[in-house]
């Protein structure tokens, strides 16, 4: 039996996708369209888009990323995190 996707699990897994790839460039910062690219490809498709920017909203509302301008980073509690982890 496989898992059941719901829009939920498919946020959540954009989201870790997507601070998964600020933490591994790390300390290249990234501008929303280029981490669009990074995470969803070259797909133009919207939904890929409007994902990877669902994304980035939430994990600035929990305090994961900051945007400065145009720019995605990840916050110094994310950083330490990933450091606390290996």
């Amino acid at each position: 039996m496989g898992e059941t996707r719901t829009p939920n699990t498919d946020d959540a897994t954009t989201e870790a996708a997507v601070l998964r790839q600020l933490l591994a460039l790390h300390p290249v910062q990234l501008t929303r369209e280029e981490l669009v690219r990074e995470v969803a490809g070259d797909s133009d498709e919207f939904a890929a888009t409007d994902a990877v920017e669902r994304a980035i909203r939430e994990l600035s509302a929990t305090g994961l990323v900051h945007g400065s301008g145009d720019v995605v980073l990840p916050s110094r509690a994310a950083l330490r995190f990933d450091e606390l982890l290996g």
